[in-house]
């Protein structure tokens, strides 16, 4: 079996396998996010403790957290889900994933140091990788940083110098996300001054249309009214004429 050994505040990891079984015999029955004490696999991981975190059997098939088992099981998945990417909106579809509980059929178990031993592990824990990239976010560069509010973050943004042949050094400096600055509070004000002034617009539109409808609407009573009294004089005059 292969273990892949990941340290994740040095930002290292690297794969080892262990070819006699009864080294693996502790990390047997356990279940994902369980820790287990390193000191079967050598004396090299003497005082380790590590986090099982995941692990893939022979036939390339994933464990998946919850499913309380050591076997492989037919699960429907959706949008969301761990184990799976869905292609169209929508979608569901029915994959076999194994259970959580480790055992021998497992190909690569995926393990995170929770408690660094006594002597350094080559390639892990005696070397450190940094990360190639900053922060982007206003509010993790302001916790990186330990900034407060009234300060500037844009002078702490991480930057990369990138040099190649023949071509002058450059600088590359990430875009700032979720950044408050006086042009996007301006902005903020226009399109909420904006709302309100198109509601007042639409109230005032809508008073004016009630007056209309009321006007139109007494013009026509007024107008049968006076039908109706130009039909009666007229059948008044009529009858006045027949009797003669």
């Amino acid at each position: 079996m292969k273990l892949n050994i990941s340290y994740p505040s040095h930002g290292t990891q690297k794969t080892i396998e262990i070819d006699n079984e009864l080294k693996m015999r502790p990390f047997y029955e356990k279940r994902i996010s369980h820790e287990v004490p390193g000191d079967s696999l050598g004396d090299e991981f003497k005082g380790y403790i590590f986090r099982i975190t995941g692990g893939n059997d022979r036939q390339g098939f994933p464990m998946k957290q919850g499913i309380l088992t050591n076997k492989r099981v037919r699960l429907l998945f959706s949008k969301g889900q761990s184990c799976y990417r869905s292609r169209r909106a929508g979608e569901r579809k029915r994959k076999s994933v194994r259970g959580c509980i480790v055992d021998s059929q497992l190909s690569v178990l995926s393990l995170v140091i929770v408690k660094k031993g006594e002597q350094d592990i080559p390639g892990i824990t005696d070397t450190t990788r940094p990360r190639r990239l900053g922060p982007k976010r206003a509010n993790k560069l302001r916790t990186l940083f330990a900034l407060d509010k009234t300060d500037d973050v844009r002078k702490y943004v991480i930057k990369r110098k990138i040099e190649k042949e023949g071509k002058k050094p450059s600088v590359k400096a990430p875009k700032i996300q979720r950044l408050v600055t006086p042009q996007r509070l301006q902005r903020k004000r226009a399109e909420v001054a904006g709302k309100r002034n198109r509601a007042i617009k639409q109230r005032e539109l809508a008073a004016d249309y009630a007056v209309l409808l009321a006007k139109r609407a007494k013009e026509r009573t007024e107008a049968r009214k006076a039908e109706h009294e130009r039909r009666r004089l007229s059948s008044n005059r009529a009858s006045g004429s027949s009797d003669k």
